[in-house]
């Protein structure tokens, strides 16, 4: 929980307050809009909450704080209630973990809860609360991990859950080499009925998106949905590998239909399957613009 005696000066008066342990991984910013912004390279409270869904998406953000830096002076009972819904539904059995982790950087993993077996994208803390809502959901059979970056606790949801881990071979490294499954090549894997693998190198070599029943784009830190320039997005100044590969990769992602676009970084966005592949074309010409 975050410490009241390093609340930051830039928050407003409000029950909930972040403090100066801050990363700035945006984290709050897209879980609670309303209620938390950039100020001075850091996060802080810029409204109160004014409404009980403000108050319940803040409490979420709070939880899902990879650093533990938003905190509230006096809990009361929305928190119980919006941590009894943590992990919360995006829609139907797909579900945003929270709990982020420190350890990449504030990423968002998400769970499926399949009707023969469950799925693990990206890994979330290690807490106790999730162990228990895992459990109660019968596990973790997989977990598929979009690249190297976002594996933070995925060993110990192992040791508890032996879901086997997958991620690319290209991002192999000393932390993901004991892995069970490295996938290899530069085409679609049908991983099964309701799974596809899509390799997408540009942010990593080995960056993989995951199709879900043709609906549901898991993907990492490949794609999100960026509000200012209403389009979705890639991210330029975070591109550790080759971004013309990247732009190649979002090219070939217009073979494919969505509807829901689910990144590791900012909020998940849902949009029909002609309004994603204009989105995802307006991208694309972005991407090409961008002097580099």
């Amino acid at each position: 929980m975050a410490d009241l005696d390093k609340r930051r000066s830039q928050n407003v008066k409000s029950n909930f307050f972040v403090d100066s342990t801050c990363i700035d991984c945006g984290t709050c910013y897209w879980m609670a809009p309303s209620v938390f912004k950039n100020n001075d390279g850091k996060s802080a409270v810029f409204s109160n909450p004014n409404s009980e869904e403000e108050s319940l998406s803040s409490y979420r953000a709070l939880y899902s704080c990879p650093t533990n830096s938003i905190g509230v002076e006096k809990k009361d009972e929305l928190n119980k209630k919006a941590l009894e819904n943590i992990p919360y539904s995006i829609e139907d059995n797909v579900f945003h973990c929270g709990f982020h982790s420190e350890k990449s950087y504030g990423a968002t993993s998400y769970f499926i809860k399949g009707e023969n077996k469950n799925y693990l994208i990206d890994s979330p803390r290690f807490t106790s609360h999730l162990e228990k809502f895992f459990i109660m959901n019968n596990g973790i059979d997989y977990q598929l991990l979009t690249h190297k970056d976002d594996i933070a606790d995925t060993d110990k949801y192992w040791e508890k859950f032996q879901g086997r881990r997958y991620i690319h071979v290209a991002d192999s490294n000393e932390k993901t080499i004991h892995f069970e499954e490295h996938w290899k090549g530069s085409s679609p894997i049908q991983f099964d009925d309701e799974m596809l693998i899509i390799p997408v190198p540009g942010h990593t070599k080995g960056s993989v998106v995951f199709l879900y029943k043709e609906r549901f784009l898991f993907t990492g830190d490949h794609l999100c949905f960026s509000h200012n320039l209403n389009h979705l997005y890639a991210f330029k100044s975070a591109c550790w590998y080759n971004f013309n590969v990247q732009i190649k990769s979002m090219e070939n992602l217009l073979d494919y239909d969505f509807e829901y676009v689910l990144p590791g970084h900012g909020a998940p966005i849902k949009l029909s399957k002609i309004d994603m592949k204009k989105s995802l074309t307006k991208c694309i010409t972005w991407m090409k613009s961008i002097d580099f």
